[in-house]
């Protein structure tokens, strides 16, 4: 259920069958994403009054919803999204209800609201995973699957931007729990009318072998995306120290970051608009190189408007990058795992997030400000050069290392096409050969002895443990 047009392009991959309904749903369902984290800060900070314990609270619920998403996907490959994902969405959307009522009036004891948020994020369906999984089901041609996935995250980029927007919209006249209710709705509604599509297939069949690299191949991409979380995270708090530190008004922050997420979603575009010749594992490292590169250089800016600039052309990078090495875990994965290993990939930009904002917190007053800038650039810069050496060795492997399932296949099948070899014939030519040839009688007699002897049986190789 493809098409394979002569000049891919946006349009064509959303002329798929049952992709513009299936995109939309899964969009309506993620903007859930978007919006719940700031209503959960806001609710409880307005219950409990206090920062410390939001920010535990928030700890908690983002924990709970990183670490625990790759199981929660296995458990789509395993049962399929009709079975898996309906449950998982309702579940989720019942537990931000509680939490909802829980934080709605102050009073409520901190445990209590602790326990439902970690139990609300544990349930939190992967949708992000299993979209991305599902095109590459959708899309069979290659270069159209790059597009579809480049549009899938610059849409996934503009659903982070817009959902704290609409938040703040809503919490202008109603209370701040007004919103959790609001992304529990979005994620049951959304995930509704997603499992409906004629696409969502059952669990997928297991391969009697998996794909060359397996879980080992999925090293660059986990690697380049916490590293790219890492760099990230850590930057929207060195801005922030940026601007108080040469005295700028920090409401500008926002335009800042704002320019990062513009040039992402540009960048997002433009890497899939554009044929490319040089393999993903390649193109991964290269991202995460110009991205490390111009966050490194970032904090030489002598000034506010020249940071915006430079985090505009950092924003370049991160879609291509993030999107590059969805791609590649796609291609590396075994087909039963596709929505585990897309999900893997997703746990390690959040991870990276989380500890990227926690270390430039503890670096900031204690080291130079573009010390903190190159410090986190390095972080992707570090990313692109573990991935690039685990993907040069696994080259090597390939060429010259250990067989490959097929060389194993081809060894083992060969002792059953050996053949005895036969006596070659000797012809004798028509009366008239030159004298030289006179012996040949001879040479016939010794050809014939030698036919009438048994051959040796062909040797059995030994037997080995993975036969």
């Amino acid at each position: 259920m493809s098409t394979h047009p002569s000049r891919p392009s946006y349009a064509a991959v959303l002329r798929v069958p049952y992709a513009r309904r299936t995109f939309a749903s899964a969009l309506t369902a993620r903007l859930s994403y978007g919006t719940v984290p700031l209503a959960v800060l806001l609710s409880v900070t307005r219950s409990t009054g206090s920062y410390a314990v939001s920010g535990a609270v928030m700890s908690l619920f983002g924990a709970t919803t990183v670490f625990l998403m790759p199981f929660r996907a296995s458990l789509i490959d395993r049962y399929g999204a009709r079975r898996a994902l309906l449950p998982m969405a309702t579940l989720y959307g019942g537990l931000l209800c509680a939490l909802a009522a829980l934080s709605w009036r102050p009073g409520v004891p901190a445990p209590l609201i602790a326990v439902a948020a970690g139990l609300a994020g544990a349930c939190a369906p992967p949708l992000g995973p299993t979209m991305r999984a599902l095109w590459s089901e959708l899309v069979h041609d290659r270069r159209l699957l790059q597009r579809a996935y480049s549009l899938d995250g610059v849409a996934e980029e503009l659903l982070f931007v817009s959902g704290p927007a609409l938040v703040g919209v809503l919490v202008g006249f109603t209370p701040p729990a007004t919103g959790i209710l609001l992304g529990a709705l979005l994620i049951v509604a959304g995930t509704g009318v997603f499992v409906t599509s004629p696409v969502i297939t059952g669990p997928r069949p297991r391969p009697r072998r998996e794909k060359p690299g397996g879980v080992r191949g999925l090293l660059p991409p986990v690697a380049v995306a916490a590293g790219v979380g890492l760099a990230l995270s850590g930057v929207e708090l060195l801005v922030m120290a940026f601007a108080t530190e040469r005295s700028y008004d920090t409401a500008l922050v926002p335009w800042v970051l704002g320019a990062l997420s513009a040039g992402s979603a540009v960048g997002g575009l433009v890497n899939g608009a554009v044929d490319w010749r040089a393999p993903a594992r390649v193109r991964l490292c290269w991202f995460a190189v110009g991205l490390g590169l111009v966050i490194a250089a970032a904090g030489l800016a002598p000034g506010l408007w020249t940071l915006t600039a430079a985090m505009a052309c950092a924003g370049a990078f991160i879609a291509p990058a993030l999107t590059t090495a969805y791609l590649l875990a796609d291609e590396t994965a075994p087909e039963d795992s596709r929505t585990q290993a897309g999900a893997w990939v997703n746990a390690s930009v959040n991870a990276g997030s989380s500890g990227g904002a926690l270390a430039a917190g503890l670096l900031l007053g204690r080291l130079p400000l573009p010390v903190c800038f190159a410090l986190a650039g390095g972080a992707a810069l570090v990313s692109a050069l573990a991935a690039g050496c685990r993907a040069a060795g696994a080259a090597r492997v390939g060429d010259g290392g250990a067989p490959r399932s097929s060389e194993v296949e081809s060894a083992r099948e060969a002792p059953r096409r050996r053949r005895v070899p036969r006596p070659v014939p000797v012809q004798l030519r028509r009366p008239g050969f030159p004298r030289r040839l006179r012996d040949a009688p001879a040479v016939l007699s010794d050809a014939r002895r030698s036919a009438s002897e048994p051959c040796p049986a062909p040797s059995t190789p030994p037997a080995t443990e993975d036969r």
